[in-house]
């Protein structure tokens, strides 16, 4: 009678394992990052072969139905640009990931998911007054964009998240935005506010997941380099919060870098995540391995 008990409390465990869909198939080597903003993160950099080149441990969650690209929302695939929408271009979530598996064991993959919204206003990704700046732009191109996320990119966020949770382990938020807020002296305190509302919702603890967040583009004539400072802020009012510099990185027009400008700004992302893993001498410079 002992022993059949025993069998029984075990099969109930792995049904409620099952179930609960982490237990039994969350690889704790398989590291997520999110990735947010607005058109910088979505990515506009026109993209170039060496950019294709692909490593079957860099992979992204499919956020849309992408028949062009061959790819289903909902699942992963090996990470090639563009990695946020359909049609967007190179980001800098790519060189981030390309950098964070050239530097750690070959038996940790990372996975990105890029929910990026180009024009926004950061508190289109409030979830209490998100519906307020849905229209920071009237024009098609910017409401299209925010129906292809059902309206509420926030939460599309969260619900994608949960669904890779069962798959791997959330080590950071990557945010790039700020153009449409430059000179707004509060932006600290509502990327605050959504940073908060990503733990709590996803389960998250602020000292395991940190929030890095890089300064927009800073070249001569760029229009929102101002807006830098604000930024630097994030510091002040969120202890696991870190900034990552923009300064060098190349722009193609007065907001946008260019191609190599997402390389740079994307391997700096990677290699201030690479510092807070306590990772000895990263090179922040890709290696060729296993790529096919």
């Amino acid at each position: 009678m002992i022993i059949f008990h025993i069998k029984e409390a075990w099969i109930v465990f792995l049904v409620l394992a099952a179930i609960n869909g982490k237990v039994l198939a969350q690889n704790p080597n398989f590291h997520i990052y999110i990735c947010f903003g607005q058109s910088n993160m979505e990515g506009q950099g026109p993209i170039e072969n060496k950019d294709l080149q692909a490593n079957l441990r860099f992979k992204t969650f499919q956020a849309l139905d992408c028949p062009n690209l061959g790819r289903i929302k909902y699942r992963w695939y090996v990470a090639v640009p563009p990695t946020c929408q359909c049609y967007s271009k190179l980001s800098i979530a790519d060189y981030f990931g390309k950098t964070m598996i050239a530097n750690l064991p070959d038996s940790i993959s990372i996975g990105i998911i890029n929910v990026s919204v180009g024009g926004c206003d950061i508190r289109l990704f409030d979830k209490d007054i998100y519906h307020q700046y849905d229209s920071t732009y009237t024009e098609s191109w910017f409401t299209s964009k925010i129906q292809l996320y059902n309206g509420n990119p926030y939460q599309y966020i969260i619900d994608l998240a949960r669904m890779a949770q069962k798959d791997g382990v959330i080590k950071g938020i990557l945010l790039h935005q700020g153009e449409t807020n430059t000179g707004q002296e509060m932006w600290p305190s509502y990327v605050k506010k959504i940073y908060f509302d990503m733990l709590a919702d996803l389960s998250l603890k602020a000292s395991e997941v940190p929030l890095l967040a890089g300064e927009v583009l800073s070249v001569p004539g760029s229009c929102c380099s101002a807006m830098n400072e604000i930024i630097w802020r994030l510091r002040d009012s969120i202890a696991t919060a870190h900034v990552i510099s923009s300064a060098g990185c190349r722009g193609m027009d007065n907001a946008h870098f260019d191609s190599e400008g997402y390389r740079e700004l994307g391997r700096r992302y990677a290699m201030k995540m690479l510092s807070l893993m306590s990772v000895n001498k990263p090179t922040p410079t890709p290696v060729n391995r296993r790529r096919k």
